[in-house]
């Protein structure tokens, strides 16, 4: 076991000096967990060094772009795992909802250095600069959602998943050491500081003003114990059908990781070696998506600052869908439409009535979904911008590296270009009868029923 953070992991984001304080500062934004968090790990061992307390920080902001009841209430249910584990190690666990940024300025005015964990979007990217130019102390970076360091993966915007394979793979290894986050030295407690950390999440809720269209999801419960139940259950019955089964939408192959993954609610570190562990024929299959594909999508947002937009896309991509713009449709359909699963096409409406209900979607279904909005809206802009919106809306993974990597690739994003046709232009093709012949479909409509 590796007792130190690989110093490729960590950052400095402002030249403030480390200095006297009253603790060591966490601030908890991206990593929902105590198990295999690098950044913990890291604070705690700077406040080890300086024989202070620590204090984990997470501020619960109510308007975060696209996030509803839906979000909330599966990253409150993984918040209420990190309370009990905090408490367990001795470590005060301030919760509150406000503005991150004006909490972490705040409490960072008695502290001697503050760790903060990585994320990669636009909004958290704001953060960071906001808070590194006006924190009186150090801040410290440490990236633990990703296996290989974004950087070190790659320096620039890669093309395909052939490009980027090899470098991450390159690296992997090196980065795939598990590490184990013990109590801090000195446990008592801080000085009184309000925090919301003992409600229950109907009383956390009732603090923020929130989107209450999208319910909650009947289906996952969040938290790192969960994450690790499922997980479990995945080695022991999927992993080693996992290369053959995982694209079958009636097969249930999948591993049902990613909405515990954009929460950081597990590390992609555990689910690596747990993975190697296990081996099997599976395996192999299983850390290709996580690591190659999941880490392309990584590099995809850190590298594209349109990776929201249209204007993600390759050249050739938008070139062609351009050319093709005004080709005849015979079928259209509004987003309202689209939201409400009234289309023609039963297999596309099970895939959206499975998003809307349980809040994921069958991985393979997920292509084929974008794909086809892609030909029924009217233009390929308005096809792009109803993807994110639906995707964003109901996926427990939405407004996700991986989600805006998986909506871009239906357009042409990471793929290579095809044989030209309608709509499409030399954009890569799914229809329904692709999917009757390599699939039992009717099985994939009694499980979305279910």
């Amino acid at each position: 076991m590796n007792t130190l953070v690989e110093p490729e992991r960590v950052r400095f984001l402002n030249d403030a000096p480390v200095r006297t304080g009253d603790y060591v500062l966490y601030w908890m934004q991206s990593s929902h967990r105590t198990e295999e968090n690098q950044a913990l790990h890291y604070a705690v061992e700077r406040a080890d060094r300086a024989h202070l307390q620590l204090i984990v920080y997470f501020g619960l902001w109510q308007s975060y772009p696209g996030a509803n009841l839906r979000h909330f209430h599966f990253m409150l249910e993984g918040l209420a795992d990190v309370a009990r584990s905090l408490e367990s190690l001795g470590i005060t666990f301030v919760l509150r909802a406000e503005p991150p940024y004006e909490g972490v300025l705040a409490l960072a005015k008695d502290a001697a250095i503050v760790v903060v964990d990585r994320g990669y979007l636009r909004e958290q990217q704001a953060w960071y600069r906001t808070v590194a130019k006006r924190c009186p102390c150090t801040l410290v970076q440490v990236e633990g959602n990703v296996v290989v360091p974004v950087e070190v993966a790659s320096q620039k915007e890669e093309y395909s998943a052939a490009t980027f394979r090899r470098k991450v793979t390159y690296h992997a290894d090196r980065f795939m050491h598990s590490i184990e986050t013990g109590t801090p030295e000195h446990s008592s407690p801080v000085p009184d500081i309000p925090t919301l950390a003992g409600e229950t999440i109907d009383e956390l809720l009732s603090h923020v003003t929130i989107d209450r269209s999208v319910p909650a999801s009947g289906i996952y419960t969040g938290g790192t114990a969960e994450a690790n139940r499922r997980f479990m259950q995945f080695l022991d019955t999927r992993l080693e059908g996992y290369a053959d089964n995982r694209n079958d939408p009636g097969g249930k192959g999948g591993s049902e990781m990613s909405p515990f993954l954009h929460f950081g609610q597990i590390s992609p570190v555990t689910l690596a070696l747990l993975a190697q562990e296990r081996g099997g024929d599976g395996m192999p299959a299983f850390l290709e998506q996580l690591i190659v594909r999941r880490e392309l999508a990584v590099n995809f947002v850190r590298y594209n600052d349109q990776y929201d937009s249209f204007s993600s896309l390759p050249a050739w991509a938008q070139k062609t869908l351009a050319l093709h713009r005004d080709d005849p449709r015979e079928y259209g359909y509004s987003p309202d439409e689209l939201e409400q699963a009234a289309t023609h096409d039963p297999y596309w409406n099970a895939a959206m009535q499975e998003m809307v209900r349980t809040g994921t979607m069958q991985g393979y279904m997920r292509m084929y979904w974008g794909k086809q909005v892609l030909e029924w809206s009217n233009t390929p802009e308005d096809a792009y911008a109803t993807a994110l919106y639906l995707n964003n809306k109901y996926e427990l993974d939405g407004r996700d590296p991986s989600g805006y990597a998986g909506v871009a690739w239906c357009f042409g994003k990471h793929d290579r270009p095809w044989g030209e046709r309608p709509i499409f232009g030399m954009v890569r093709y799914m229809n329904a009868k692709g999917l009757t012949r390599k699939f039992d479909m009717d099985r994939y409509l009694a499980t979305v029923r279910q």
